[in-house]
């Protein structure tokens, strides 16, 4: 199936507050667009979280536009937005003395009402994708943090959203399940058309995996594009402070290889 920018995500002159810090200051975007993942990438507090949290209707902002299409989010009730919208926090929720699969099925009748056995098939399906098939009738509190954090995105994922966000998820994750994770978000949007925003310190996984690149600095969008692009040794030097280069394997895979750190020119964000 086709894009078509009435499916975009459409970001302009987002200011948001938190205190008496401006934490978004008029950040505009170019649409972003369904059937991909775009990583938010820069250094700590320059507002990628509160831009994952504004699109999700957790914190207040002020916007020109806010919007999925023509559909203003701002305008939405919380319910309204949370049928469209999920948002997985960097630590979510602690865990309950419920099955993996018993979870699961809180969160799918939450969004539906599907007959059994459709429910059952969906729940395998969803937990099959994240490498969680063998963890169905394990207890929340007996698994690890990042297996729950798994359990935790497989719930969004049971909601069907249009707009997934996801803060920092690869954190309590070991190498093989980021990978995994990662992998399964790429066939996700693809397959659904969905918009998936992925918070990341890690460079290089997103430079593997994720198709765009939304790079923030002081709460604006200092680059966006193809990650390849947004990545130039220009934008690290200006964004992370970092004297770095791209480089590519033997096998042709790309990756930024950081030679040291830069003297700030202001003190940075906090």
């Amino acid at each position: 199936m086709p894009l078509h920018s009435d499916d975009a995500l459409r970001l302009h002159e987002i200011h948001c507050t938190l205190g008496t810090r401006k934490v978004l200051q008029g950040l505009t975007a170019q649409d972003i667009q369904p059937g991909k993942v775009t990583a938010v990438l820069g250094r700590n507090g320059v507002g990628k979280s509160t831009l994952l949290r504004c699109i999700g209707g957790f914190v207040p902002c002020s916007s020109e536009r806010l919007a999925l299409g023509a559909t203003n989010l701002a305008g939405m009730s919380a319910a309204q937005r949370a049928a469209v919208v999920r948002y997985l926090p960097q630590a979510a929720s602690l865990p309950l003395h419920l099955t993996v699969h018993e979870c699961l099925l809180v969160a799918l009748n939450a969004a539906h009402r599907p007959n059994r056995a459709e429910g059952r098939r969906r729940i395998e399906e969803v937990a099959e994708n994240l490498g969680l098939g063998d963890m169905l009738h394990r207890y929340l509190d007996q698994l690890s943090g990042g297996q729950r954090q798994l359990v935790w995105l497989a719930q969004a994922l049971l909601h069907e959203p249009r707009i997934l966000l996801l803060d920092e998820p690869l954190t309590a994750l070991d190498p093989h399940f980021q990978h995994l994770v990662m992998d399964s978000l790429n066939q996700l949007a693809l397959e659904r058309r969905l918009i998936i925003m992925v918070v990341l310190h890690d460079l290089n996984m997103a430079l593997r995996y994720a198709a765009d690149a939304l790079v923030l600095k002081d709460g604006k969008v200092a680059a966006q594009g193809a990650t390849a692009q947004a990545l130039q040794p220009q934008v690290l030097a200006d964004t992370f402070l970092v004297r770095a280069r791209m480089e590519r394997c033997r096998l042709g895979v790309p990756h930024i290889i950081v030679d040291g750190p830069l003297a700030p020119s202001a003190p940075a964000a906090t």
